[in-house]
């Protein structure tokens, strides 16, 4: 009898063991997913936070800029509700609330004629990063379901506008500078990769048009010009190889 209750406490003691462990794996289990969760949320809200501040160098929609601080507000408030009291404080929650009120969502985007190429390479990179990071943030809040097919479409494609002139005056201005170097090779390669980016457009419009009518007559310059120095360069081959023939052929001097 006093065997089978110590049987029956050890078995239970056994059971209670496995049940708190399980209890506690489970604990664990649920503050490695919260951490997890919440260093997601985190990194949605930084990485959002520096297309915004990219995006003053980049002439972008209100719309656009909207829907990143929405993103930036739906984070927070996500971090608050799995109970991080610093990522979603209330105060970072009002001043995101306030600055998402004062965006004039309906203004106008700015027209394609104010865009400017940033001066030096570095920041040339900085900038056509900015726009592809705006355009998978934007794509991400699309699959969502945050936002309607029809802003998307238009938002991405001015964003696809953007780089597409940032590609494409950046290899103007290398090819510019190849000329003022005489790198005939160089510039000419630069203006067929510009070339080859503006027919790749589905839809070209006046601009695209133009500035490719453009650079076709600058590359045949080019080309032109390349012939020229060629033909030159196989002229005075020429001429040096029949020097040398004289030379060895000639009638030798008596003495």
């Amino acid at each position: 009898m006093v065997f089978t209750i110590i049987i029956i406490l050890i078995v239970s003691l056994v059971l209670v063991g496995i049940i708190v462990n399980a209890i506690q794996q489970h604990k664990n289990k649920i503050e490695s997913d919260r951490r997890a969760e919440l260093s997601k949320l985190k990194n949605i809200i930084e990485n959002t936070e520096t297309a915004l501040l990219a995006a003053e160098q980049i002439p972008i929609s209100q719309r656009l800029i909207f829907i990143l601080q929405r993103r930036i507000l739906a984070a927070m408030k996500a971090a608050k509700q799995i109970g991080d009291n610093t990522t979603g404080s209330d105060d970072r929650i009002k001043t995101a609330e306030s600055s998402l009120k004062a965006i004039e969502v309906n203004k106008p985007p700015p027209s394609e004629e104010s865009f400017q190429l940033p001066q030096s390479d570095k920041q040339v990179i900085q900038f056509i990063r900015g726009i592809k990071t705006m355009r998978a943030l934007l794509r991400a809040e699309f699959k969502k379901g945050k936002i309607e097919s029809r802003v998307f479409l238009a938002e991405d494609k001015l964003l696809e506008r953007l780089q597409l002139r940032a590609n494409v005056d950046t290899l103007i201005r290398r090819g510019e500078s190849a000329l003022k170097n005489n790198q005939l090779g160089s510039a000419r390669q630069c203006l067929e990769k510009a070339i080859s980016a503006l027919a790749s457009q589905p839809n070209p419009d006046e601009f695209i048009v133009t500035r490719q009518a453009q650079l076709e007559e600058q590359l045949e310059n080019i080309e032109n010009s390349l012939k020229s120095v060629n033909s030159r360069d196989v002229a005075k081959k020429e001429e040096s190889e029949r020097n040398e023939l004289d030379e060895l052929f000639a009638e030798k001097k008596k003495w």
